[in-house]
């Protein structure tokens, strides 16, 4: 067992801090104020492979490991939140697109995807369909040699800005429950799309958030992600790989809000000296980062249960989402603390982060619904010995 990350690893993480530093640092509070979508910055992230990581290659991808990912999406996380988990859900859905797509729909979008050039969201929810995912109505008709899409989704990342949606809908009856569900590669300005308003919402500002309608929405047979029926499953996958990519986000906003608090610990003085010489404030910065390295390490164990095709990698990975968000989140919440006043004004990132991370707790599956998914695996006769 060797924690120690390889020469490669630590490469792919200096390029992603450096390309963060270059990137993303001098505009993220900008992006997060006047609600701008950095394509173009996005677009350059793409250009070091950042938008297919682990895509597979015959797609344009890198085909990484998901713990090399991690290590580039925590570097970019630490500085930007919310760019970075916009390019993780991309990651997520153009690997999804890459390994179950026809040829056809693979060479369309592939390389484009995997370059930054163009963009992919990821749609699942639905106004009435959040927690339980399975009770899904969007629907797909077969009609002749084309699938007629009619429906609605709700929360979707990028929804307005990207170029394909790879969507989930209903293709079994109204009681097929997950077994009836299909996925499909589906270009975002088809006709019979309309998206709804731009949500304002408390964090996550640099990437927009829309409902999106279907009506009549025609698309090609060979637009089918897998076969029909495999919707779900296809869903499930590319949420384990979800589930450790915004965790690693928490981390990475994490480790930004601790760099933060302790350099202001060293600058800020008060009864003459630093508060860094207050015993109080160094415990909190011990937890701070004791909480930050034990989540950091689980979602590194989650990724490589993942790349191993281990058979309690769900399980793992709930749980590296549901330690990690929370714990993320504190960290956040305590630098913030930390600071004071001053962490409360925007011209300090401690409440960029905190508002950023907040969110990580309810998406890709929330907190609860993780605790679901866990006990429902500890409840089984060996999982005291088998999950540790």
């Amino acid at each position: 067992m060797d924690f120690e990350l390889t020469e490669d690893q630590r490469a792919f993480a200096d390029t992603a801090r450096q390309f963060a530093q270059a990137e993303l640092a001098p505009h993220a509070a900008h992006w997060d104020a006047e609600a701008i979508f950095p394509r173009e910055a996005i677009a350059k992230a793409g250009e070091l492979g950042f938008c297919g990581l682990y895509a597979p290659e015959n797609a344009g991808g890198l085909a990484l490991p998901r713990l090399d990912a991690t290590l580039v999406f925590e570097e970019l996380a630490a500085v930007d939140p919310s760019t970075t988990a916009f390019i993780t859900i991309h990651n997520m859905a153009t690997w999804m697109l890459g390994t179950w797509a026809t040829p056809e729909v693979r060479a369309q979008w592939g390389e484009p995807l995997t370059s930054g050039q163009k963009l992919a969201s990821y749609c699942l929810t639905e106004p009435g369909a959040g927690s339980d995912a399975a009770s899904l109505k969007t629907r797909a008709e077969l009609v002749g040699n084309e699938y007629v899409i009619n429906g609605a989704k709700a929360f979707i990342s990028g929804a307005g800005a990207t170029d394909v949606l790879v969507l989930m809908a209903r293709t079994g009856d109204a009681a097929s429950g997950a077994g009836g569900i299909s996925a499909f590669a589906v270009p975002a300005d088809a006709p019979g799309i309309s998206y709804g308003k731009k949500e304002e919402k408390m964090g996550w500002n640099s990437q927009p958030t829309r409902t999106i309608s279907f009506d009549n929405v025609r698309i090609p047979a060979n637009h089918l992600l897998g076969r029909e029926g495999e919707g779900f499953k296809i869903a499930m996958k590319g949420l384990d790989g979800g589930r450790i990519n915004i965790a690693t986000c928490s981390v990475g906003a994490a480790q930004g809000a601790l760099k933060q608090a302790q350099q202001y610990m060293h600058d800020r003085k008060q009864f003459g000296k630093p508060i860094a010489s207050f015993q109080a404030l160094q415990f909190k910065l011990a937890d701070m980062a004791t909480e930050l390295v034990a989540a950091r390490q689980m979602v590194r164990l989650a990724a490589s249960k993942l790349d191993a095709g281990a058979p309690d990698a769900s399980t793992y990975c709930a749980m590296a989402k549901r330690f990690a968000t929370d714990a993320g989140f504190t960290v956040c919440n305590e630098a913030l603390q930390l600071h004071g006043g001053y962490g409360y004004i925007r011209e300090y990132p401690l409440e960029r982060l905190l508002r950023d991370a907040r969110v990580h707790q309810i998406l890709e599956g929330t907190n609860e619904i993780m605790r679901v998914i866990i006990a429902r695996r500890m409840l089984d006769g060996d999982a005291p010995d088998a999950i540790r």
